[in-house]
């Protein structure tokens, strides 16, 4: 039993303008759903139980049962495009799941031991929430853990100093792209400067 479904219905009205159209006078996300042997599908679900499902961050990394028009298969979230001021979704693309057949997928990033860093006297930044990872449907990590226990003032943690959970590869990194995943920088204002601009 799948313990994320979303019901979705197919969409023939497609184009900028109908997607404007869908978000405003049905309340509807439109998305796109492709991959495995199958022809690209085009679908609409209602944004209420879009945000619900996104509620549990776990869902962006889990395989979710999609329900169109009473056909049901899976899928995992690839890209999810957002209100810019509201940050509620406008559009969504989902990937098909295949068994056997490598995927990709937006992967939330977990940081811990943040402490140690800041204990030092250092401000820490993330740099992303999140992390496209590529493996098979049945090795799909919840999250990738980045440990900042050791980081130093004036380190910059990048995908190559994660490790990366078995089975799974970082998609950036293998296009030669090591991103930088957060820094560790020493206070922009120091404390005293901060008390003399407060006494004037």
């Amino acid at each position: 039993m799948n313990d994320f479904t979303l019901n979705a219905e197919v969409r023939s009205d497609l184009g900028k303008g109908a997607s404007r159209r869908l978000r405003r006078l049905a309340s509807l996300v439109p998305a796109v759903v492709y991959g495995g042997d199958k022809a690209p599908e085009s679908i609409s679900m209602l944004a209420k139980e879009v945000a619900k499902l996104l509620e549990n961050e776990a869902a962006y990394s889990h395989i979710i049962e999609l329900n169109v028009g009473g056909t049901k298969q899976n899928v995992v979230i690839k890209a999810l495009q957002r209100h810019p001021a509201k940050g509620h979704v406008m559009h969504a693309d989902f990937v098909r799941v295949v068994a056997g057949q490598k995927l990709t997928a937006i992967v939330p990033v977990h940081f811990i031991n943040e402490e140690a860093p800041i204990k030092k006297g250092g401000e820490i930044s993330h740099v992303t929430s999140e992390i496209e990872v590529s493996c098979l449907p049945k090795d799909l990590p919840e999250f990738i853990e980045v440990d900042l226990a050791n980081a130093e003032i004036g380190s910059i943690i990048h995908l190559s100093d994660l490790k990366a959970p078995k089975g799974v590869e970082f998609v950036a990194l293998a296009h030669g792209d090591d991103k930088a995943v957060a820094n560790v920088h020493a206070p922009r204002v120091a404390p005293e400067a901060t008390e003399e601009g407060a006494a004037e």
